[in-house]
């Protein structure tokens, strides 16, 4: 409800707070919660329930990290520089996909990206929202999708980010999955293209 103020004789009206983005805000503030709870556990809680890595194949905790490895973050600095793009470029794009579709991307390139750590890197622990970020910026390109054409600023993001991600999978050797990188914007393209088909069907026939 609006507060009003007096102010010399004036109301004055407060603007109500829109929570304009569910999915975003919510995902946002669970990722700064469990990095708050993994300062205050020593890493412990992050380690055992939001880090994605192959133990035992009888292991529940192991397929449940397969997920959730996306709501870790190993400090505030890594917290940080995924969230500055994903409280950028996320609201927009709820905006115009609606909340059900986001968590259907975001959950699919979760699962994507922690099934194949566990096959291909079991040794490597992994954890972080940066693929989600891929997901974004791919998906972003493609929002002037028209049909029977494959947009020029999808191109060029898939050039500029994924080419980088390849080329530095091949020539680094750091801590920083480019699987996890290429697989998010993989699914980005993916999400950007089907569920732009129907906006660019519909501008065709106008």
């Amino acid at each position: 409800m609006d507060t009003p103020r007096s102010n010399g004789g004036l109301k004055i009206k407060l603007p109500k707070i829109q929570f304009n983005a569910p999915v975003i805000i919510t995902y946002t503030l669970i990722c700064f919660v469990v990095l708050m709870f993994g300062y205050a556990t020593g890493g412990k809680s992050t380690m055992t329930v939001f880090t994605c890595y192959r133990t035992a194949l009888s292991d529940p905790m192991m397929y449940l990290r397969a997920f959730t490895y996306v709501f870790g973050h190993k400090d505030m600095s890594h917290f940080f520089s995924n969230f500055s793009l994903i409280v950028l470029v996320g609201p927009m794009l709820e905006e115009k996909y609606g909340s059900k579709k986001m968590l259907i991307m975001m959950a699919v390139t979760a699962l994507v990206g922690g099934v194949a750590n566990l096959l291909f890197f079991p040794q490597t622990a992994l954890l972080g929202a940066s693929g989600i970020v891929f997901l974004f910026i791919v998906v972003a390109s493609c929002t002037s999708f028209k049909s029977g054409s494959i947009p020029l600023t999808l191109i060029l993001v898939v050039v500029i980010y994924i080419g980088q991600e390849i080329v530095t999978g091949i020539t680094a050797n750091d801590s920083i999955s480019q699987l996890t990188h290429i697989l998010g914007g993989a699914c980005g393209v993916f999400f950007g293209l089907y569920y732009n088909r129907d906006g660019a069907a519909a501008a065709k026939t106008e």
